[in-house]
């Protein structure tokens, strides 16, 4: 084995062995174990269409971090992976795959060989998600990996299925569903995503039935006029009383339908009118239930016009629109045209628009298994990180619509509803019954539909542990601790999650929900295909590293906020572990010949008591115990991008900057015994902090971790991995607050002088004198800081003051607190060299200058020129002149030194 660290920073070189090393090891693997807590997450199963995308990196990181840190706290940390079937999404492809390859429909297939064609599929591409996956670092228990599809997941679905139908939950009703054309299959109202297009508003005038003019409707989807039923004016509007029961005519058709007076309609709106067609409204549709209206179809399930619509029958619904509108133009019915902004409801698949249809479906009735779930938040059972979202939780809960299940598809769980062919009787049944249990023939035959994706994702954190049995897992590993999900799918899951699991399980099915935003683009867009400004985690892992991928997440996001996908910042999170990694190779390149020092640093249980600690020992002691206690107090309350600053901070600017620098002259003096201190404290903190940084960065602290000294590995670590190290324990008695105070002073006296330099730009190799003022406690404090002062800010003599009279005139000063610094102008400046620049300066300012007068006194540009350019040029001619000043001033203060 190498015993130092490469020397340099390559990922790739360790990433996929390290994380190969910890499959095989059964380092993600969790035990029931009664002596330890459980902590569970379920991971939402991406679609085993999907490829990974920087949503799934950030949802995953987060969940990752999560467990990792607290497998390392003594949980059992179980983080129970898998994927969905993904119904229309599947379909599509498999149909897809064989129209283009064998230039066949599915229906032409065959739904057995369809399926068989499904599964095949999912056998060679299901897992490629699963796979690319490993590459984040994500420390799931593959060995319980589920499919919502397998034998259990599906058991529980026809349980979930069949216990809700028993208690009337579940029920089959001819209703008002939305439906997508182009899938062929039904939607629930969270599955049909709405957006705000330019549209039009069409007036007609219906007229009376008895020869009168009529009335004036206002629509936006004129094709369904062939399906009005009624009028509907509100009855307090004064306008239409006199109309109220009598009848009008569709113009063109003919029909004769009654005008109405009911609440819906608003006299503000358009005419104050409504024309309803409860076939192809849902608002029309309880208007029509209202008054027991019939609900005539005129659009088939292909979006084409049924034969309802007369001579446009087969048309395509928005060329029917065309045609209809300009045939009633011609008429004399159309009044006017206008331009609106109308919500157009669309497939979240396929952006197809929505059709709302009557259909035989499958629905939940959801109401009474609403009240619990919204009890649930109330009674704080139910956390949601940040509290903000409980309102959006709560607002559709308590708004909610039954939920239509049963979708026009083959994959999927196939609904166990059987019909019999001979009486028409229906029953529900796990198992194909063998009779029908009212006439007992034997021509039964099951329901063709399948069940909503969301209906089997709703009971993951439970079916995935067995239920419906009662398996150990589920005792052990249930209810959950935490949901991590994006705020896009709260209605489409995580609703369903809660009121699944208190009507079967009787509880909530996690604690906490962590809500994060979406990953965009640097212009703060969403990324989309249709955009082209997607990033490529994998991409982005195999240039950079997961790592640097992770650190860059974790450090953007704050919860239920979206974040921007930066190059820089990515830039910035590679460099850190760049510094980072050459730090521990300098620490361990400062072990490599001490011998047996490896072990005794590894097995020293005497903690830091009976070490000669130096200050700056004590100081970095105290800043790692004060980390531990910060980030796990960030941890807790889930401010994960908090955590990871504040290890960064550590790590960086005072391990790095600070505590290395300050004890190097230590390493390479002739103490011996100093020298070991040195490193055993170099050492034991570098070994907190990669415990610390581990959860986000896991890869590159495994990495460094494995040539470290180790404890003597125990039955449950055999292998001396980080990833079950356990996390640090703050520990009051390691804080030492005068040696952070004193070096603290040091501190900011070197950075004061490091300022001074730049600013007179002098190198940092060159040497100076300071002289520093002050009194009392203050003048002993800073004396005590004269070795670091020396050494950091390259400073060969200091003479301390306590009375202004004795300061040098001619120096440039810094104040810290009640202390003053000078450093000599004599040490700061070599005057031969500063004459030179100084008159360099003089030559290029004096042209400057010289341009500007010349614009400025240019009539041409003065009379032609807008005001603000003349303006700017005159201020700048202003600036010049000040600048011009003080160089002249500055270069004679310099020639008498030379």
């Amino acid at each position: 084995m190498e015993k130092n660290l490469a020397k340099t920073y390559s990922p790739k070189d360790f990433e996929d062995r390290i994380y190969e090393e910890w499959e095989k090891s059964g380092a993600f693997r969790a035990e029931i174990d009664p002596d330890k807590k459980p902590f569970t997450i379920v991971m939402p199963p991406p679609n085993i269409t999907g490829q990974l995308h920087m949503g799934h990196a950030l949802d995953q990181t987060l969940q990752d971090v999560l467990i990792r840190w607290k497998r390392m706290q003594g949980f059992s940390a179980l983080w129970l992976p898998g994927t969905d079937h993904a119904s229309i999404a599947t379909e599509v492809k498999v149909a897809d795959k064989i129209r283009n390859e064998e230039g066949i429909t599915k229906e032409e297939l065959g739904r057995e060989e369809f399926l068989r064609r499904a599964w095949e599929w999912k056998r060679v591409y299901g897992g490629k998600i699963t796979e690319q996956v490993r590459k984040l670092g994500n420390s799931c228990d593959w060995e319980r990996e589920r499919f919502t599809m397998d034998e259990g997941c599906s058991k529980a679905v026809i349980e979930t299925f069949i216990r809700l139908y028993e208690k009337g939950l579940i029920y089959r009703g001819n209703r008002l569903i939305n439906w997508c054309p182009s899938c062929g299959t039904s939607l629930s109202d969270i599955e049909v995503e709405h957006e705000d297009k330019t549209g039009k508003y069409y007036y007609f005038r219906y007229p009376g039935a008895d020869g009168s003019e009529g009335i004036t409707v206002a629509t936006s989807r004129p094709e369904t006029m062939f399906g009005d039923v009624a009028i509907a004016v509100h009855p307090d509007d004064e306008r239409y009383k006199d109309l109220v029961g009598k009848m009008v005519m569709i113009p063109l058709v003919g029909t004769e339908i009654p005008v109405i007076a009911d609440s819906y309609p608003d006299p503000e709106k358009g005419t104050g009118a409504v024309k309803i067609t409860p076939a192809h409204d849902p608002n029309d549709f309880e208007v029509g239930e209202r008054h027991k209206l019939d609900s005539p179809s005129c659009i088939n399930a292909d979006a084409t016009m049924n034969k309802l619509a007369g001579k446009y029958e087969g048309m395509d619904r928005f060329e029917c629109r065309k045609a209809w509108v300009n045939d009633l133009k011609e008429a004399g019915y159309l009044e006017k045209v206008e331009d609106k902004i109308i919500p157009i409801g669309g497939c979240y698949r396929c952006d197809t628009v929505i059709e709302p249809i009557l259909s035989d479906q499958w629905f939940v009735r959801m109401n009474d298994l609403a009240q619990p779930a919204i009890k649930a938040a109330k009674t704080k059972d139910l956390i949601h990180v940040p509290e903000r979202f409980e309102k959006v939780y709560l607002h559709w809960l308590e708004n909610i619509k039954d939920w239509c299940i049963s979708r026009q598809l083959w994959w999927g769980h196939r609904i166990p509803a059987y019909y019999c062919q001979d009486c028409g009787e229906m029953i529900v049944s796990a198992e194909p019954p063998k009779e029908c249990s009212k006439c007992h023939g034997s021509s039964l035959k099951q329901d063709e539909d399948v069940l909503d994706t969301w209906f089997s994702s709703a009971l993951w954190p439970f079916s995935t542990l067995g239920w419906p049995d009662k398996t150990k897992d589920l005792d052990y590993f249930f209810p959950t601790n935490v949901l991590v999900t994006g705020y896009d799918i709260i209605f489409f899951w995580v609703v369903r999650m809660v009121f699944s699991s208190l009507e079967l399980m009787g509880e909530v099915p996690y604690k906490y929900v962590y809500v994060h935003g979406l990953v965009r683009d640097a212009e703060g867009r969403k990324m989309s295909k249709s955009l082209g400004n997607g990033i490529d985690p994998l991409e982005v892992i195999n240039q950079y590293g997961a790592d640097a991928l992770r650190f860059m997440l974790m450090t953007g996001i704050t919860p239920g906020n979206d974040m921007r996908f930066q190059i820089e910042k990515l830039e910035s999170s590679r460099n850190f572990a760049n510094k980072l990694w050459n730090a521990s190779r300098f620490v361990i390149m400062n072990l490599q010949d001490e011998g047996k020092e490896f072990k005794s640093i590894a097995d020293d249980s005497r903690g830091t008591g009976q070490l000669a600690l130096k200050d700056e020992d004590k100081w970095i002691i105290s800043r790692v115990n004060e980390a531990v206690k910060d980030v796990t107090a960030n941890m807790e309350k889930f401010e994960l991008s908090l955590a990871a600053q504040k290890a960064y901070e550590l790590i960086w600017n005072e391990y790095c900057d600070w505590y290395i620098e300050l004890v190097k002259g230590r390493l390479y003096g002739e103490d011996e015994e100093d020298k070991k201190v040195a490193r055993y404290v170099l050492v034991r903190e570098l070994k907190e902090m990669l415990k610390l940084l581990h959860p986000f960065m896991p890869f590159i602290t495994e990495e460094i971790w494995s040539f470290l000294p180790q404890k003597a590995v125990s039955a449950d670590n055999p292998e001396g991995f980080l990833i079950k190290e356990s996390w640090p324990i703050y520990d009051i008695s390691m804080n030492y607050e005068a040696e952070v105070k004193k070096l603290e002073l040091a501190m900011e006296a070197i950075r004061s002088i490091r300022n001074i330099r730049a600013e007179a730009e002098a190198s940092p190799s060159r040497k100076l004198s300071a002289v520093i003022l002050s009194s009392g406690k203050d003048l002993k404090d800073i004396k005590s800081c004269e070795r670091y002062i020396k050494s950091l800010a390259n400073i060969t003599e200091i003479t301390f003051i306590t009375e202004k009279a004795f300061a040098p005139e001619e120096a440039m000063s810094s104040v810290i607190g009640n202390v003053e610094i000078y450093i000599p102008l004599d040490d700061l400046l070599d005057y031969k060299a500063e004459f030179e620049r100084l008159q360099r300066e003089k030559t290029k300012l004096t042209a400057e200058l010289d341009r500007v007068r010349k614009k400025l006194s240019n009539e041409g540009f003065v009379s032609k020129a807008p005001e603000k350019v003349i303006n700017e040029e005159k201020d700048k001619l202003t600036k010049y002149e000040d600048m011009l000043t003080k160089i002249t001033e500055r270069l004679a203060l310099v020639e008498k030194k030379i």
